[in-house]
This record gives structure tokens, sequence and C-alpha cells, in this order.
């Protein structure tokens, strides 16, 4: 027996908050997710601080792998430099077998440093769920027969995926990765504790997935959110980017139900797979000593406030579901404790013993599952580019725009963040606290976009 738990991270791409069943979305089919909800802690407000360029995975992923705040990640998340230790190599210098398969979207050096051994990697943003091209683990990390060959279409001239050595044509990522996942975990031998990542490419887009999820969704019975709207009325500065022309602009309503079906359609699939990869813990005998984490890299908007992509910082965009389960994680709890992706890192260290590193920022939520009602921040800040800056209490929202534009939501009376309280005058004084509290935290983060002269930070008397 273990002294020390295993841990299972089950990681998404481009799941929102909002996407569980048992956490309120009733239109959704999610039953392995309820189970793990219902058997674990779920923190409702976990979110991501945002993203410095519009593949927002790729920083979003780099701060969660190093516990490091979005300015203190190195460039955009590309590589993460060996100065800032990843939760893997933490938990590998700590003993832990660790294992990756699925998507690492920051550098092939990186996952040498953090991985003892892995399956079916994907270095890369995104690709055809039935044709990823994918790598067998490299020790070395040199990957050197893989010849860099796609150009990522978020950053200029940049080179950012590698061609695989091998592909699986026909077998969706979802499932590729969940077989990787469930062959180690009958190959295990028990002799040591083991941290497996499985980073799913889904729901990304391009959505497809087997026809049976498929057929669970109609989209004439799809809802749309209450927040949908033809277009955005403010200038995001990320507005005609690919992720915003995955839809006719402006939306069609119609249009708008059918992305959401098959982005129910391949959560539900995500949910399978889980489900597959727990069973194999169960027959393993393994379950009842691993710790289980799912989480997602952003959210999407996917019509809401007439955007598609997460290249904002409204709820859809930065919230993600977070749920810790398993040996010493209370049961049927949860927390609306304001909380990052980056806090995952000293949180698994304290559950299992393991020394946090210096170079980690982030906060431990140890506190918040002894007892739920524990607050570890007073806000977050949320960014994107250098055209949107954000702060919430929880309560509230301040979001301004480098175009001129400020938003102030109430969150608790307007969750969809519909009506804006900006120019009303009994907001002045939230409106100045919010503001004060927003440069204050952009000195904190060092975020460079506060000494460039952007109009959120200078256009106000009482900045």
């Amino acid at each position: 027996m273990n002294k020390k738990p295993n841990i299972l991270f089950f990681f998404a791409d481009d799941q929102r908050f909002d996407t569980i069943r048992a956490l309120g979305n009733n239109a959704i089919h999610t039953p392995n997710l309820d189970a793990l909800a219902a058997a674990g802690t779920v923190f409702s407000h976990a979110h991501i601080p945002g993203g410095s360029c519009g593949a927002v995975c790729m920083p979003s992923r780099a701060m969660l792998h190093s516990g490091r705040t979005l300015y203190h990640i190195q460039g955009q998340g590309e590589e993460i430099p060996p100065s800032h230790v990843t939760l893997a190599e933490c938990l590998r210098q700590d003993g832990y077998l660790t294992f990756g398969t699925g998507k690492w979207h920051n550098g092939t050096a990186s996952y040498a440093r953090s991985f003892e051994c892995g399956d079916e990697i994907f270095f890369g943003g995104m690709e055809d769920h039935w044709m990823v091209p994918l790598c067998q683990f490299d020790p070395t990390g040199r990957y050197e027969r893989y010849a860099p060959c796609i150009r990522n279409p978020w950053l200029t001239n940049k080179v950012e995926q590698r061609r695989g050595d091998h592909f699986h044509a026909g077998q969706h990522s979802t499932d590729i990765f969940a077989d990787s996942s469930i062959r180690f975990i009958e190959q295990w031998n028990g002799t040591r504790p083991f941290f497996m990542y499985t980073s799913l490419m889904a729901p990304h887009d391009p959505r497809s997935m087997p026809e049976e999820f498929l057929k669970l969704y109609d989209p004439d019975k799809i809802d749309l959110p209450p927040n949908f709207v033809p277009e955005h009325a403010i200038d995001t500065g990320a507005l005609r980017i690919r992720d915003e022309m995955l839809a006719a602009i402006p939306r069609m309503p119609q249009e708008i139900r059918r992305h959401i079906a098959d982005y129910y359609a391949m959560i539900s699939h995500l949910d399978a797979a889980l489900g597959r990869v727990l069973a194999a813990l169960r027959k393993k005998g393994a379950l009842d000593n691993t710790i289980i984490v799912f989480s997602g890299d952003n959210g999407l908007a996917i019509g809401q406030h007439g955007l598609m992509g997460k290249q904002s910082v409204y709820d859809h965009s930065v919230r993600v579901p977070l749920i810790f389960a398993g040996p010493g994680i209370p049961k049927g709890r949860q927390s609306d404790a304001l909380v990052y992706l980056l806090d995952i890192f000293p949180t698994l260290c304290g559950l299992t013993g393991t020394p946090v590193p210096d170079s980690v920022e982030g906060v431990s939520l140890l506190p918040c599952l002894k007892d739920p009602t524990t607050q570890p921040r007073q806000d977050l800040y949320l960014a994107y580019e250098r055209s949107i800056r954000g702060l919430t209490d929880g309560r509230h929202k301040l979001i301004e725009y480098a175009c001129g534009a400020t938003q102030l939501f109430d969150l608790v009376a307007d969750p969809f963040e519909t009506r804006n309280l900006a120019e009303r005058e009994d907001s002045k004084p939230t409106l100045s606290s919010l503001r004060q509290r927003l440069v204050q935290t952009a000195r904190e983060w060092d975020d460079q976009a506060h000494h460039t002269g952007a109009a959120f930070w200078h256009r106000r008397t009482d900045l």
C-alpha cells in the first residue's frame, strides 16, 4: 500500500464552468462528472487570469504547470523555463512515477523534465480530432524526428506544432488519450505512487465526436443563453480573430444552437472517457487511494455576448470547472472561494506532503477543503492581451477596455453579465474601489501594459 496517494489529473480543453449537470446545467449529460462532484469538493468560482495571446490555453497551461501568475511565466507560455519547476517535475522529484498523455502546449524540454514516461503525446494547440499527429515518448526530450511544420494561427511567424510520428486514423482524440491512460493503469506495478496527466483536446473545435453522443442533443431543443446577442457592442481587440469567425456575424440563433449542441456532445463524450479511466482504476484496486482532479484550461463563449471564443474576461471565458475527489478530500461539498488554476499546484503538494518549490506563486486550497467558507483571496485580476483588464471580488466585476469602454456587473443579481452598471450614480463608490485595486494588482503582477500608456490606465482622473 502506497503511503502517498496516486493522482489522476483529467484536464479538458475549452470546457466552461457551467457544463456539468450536477452543478445546475440540466441540458447536458455528464453522469461521471456528476458522480465525481458528489464524491468530492467543487470549487464553483475557479478562474484563469485570462490570456496574453489569442491562444489563451497556452499561457493558461503554463500557469497551471508552473504555479505562476500570468506575467511571471516566460513569454506566452511557449516553453516553461528550468527555473520554473513544473507540477509533474516536483512530484517526480518526490518519488512519483509521472505519466503524461494528450495535449502539451508548452514545449518539449519542459515535458521531458516533467514526465518519466508517457504515450500518445500531442505537441500543439489544435488539430482534427480524428487525425491527430501523435508522438511516442522520448525520454531525451529532443523529439528530433518531428520537424516543425504547422504554424500557430495565433502567433505571427512562430512555429509551434510538431508533426508526430504516427496517427490513429478514425479514432477520436478523446478515446486515444483515455485508452493510453488505461494502458498505463493496467501496466502500473504499484511500487511507486503515480501522477497521471491525461490532457484532452476536447471540447476544443473542430467539434466532432462519435455519432452516439451527437444524437444526445437536438439543436432545435437547445435554449439560447440569456446573454445571447447578435454582435458584441464593444471593441474587445479580438472581434475578428480565428475563434470569432467560426460562426456567421451577426450570430444566427439556429447556428448558435447547433454549436452548443456539438459542444455538449463533445463534453458528454469526454465524460464517458473519464468513466472508463475511473473504471480501470477501480479494477486495478487503486481508485480509493487516488486523488482525482478535473478541470479545464479556459472557457468558451459560443454565442454569449455575441462572441464565440475565449478572448474576453466574461465568466464564460475565464471561469472553469474544478473538482477534487479522493483520499483526504471532503465529499459533497462546494466552495465559492475565488481561486485560480495555478492554485492546483500547491494544493496537490499539500495533499501529498510534497514540498512546494520557491518558484510557485499559487495559493494552497487546503484551508478551503477543511472549511468551504474560507476565502484565500479578496479578488481576482483578469486580463486579455493588451486590450482588456478586469477585476472581480466575487460580487462585482469591473472590466476596462483599451477602446475606452467600461463595464461593471453585479454578479449575484446578474450572473450572465447583461446589465452594465458603470454609468449609474450609485455605482461610483464600487467603481472607484475596484479601479484602485485593479491598478494596485497590475503593479503587483508586473503587468507591463500598465506602463505603456494603455487607455484604461490613464483616462480616469481617479487612477
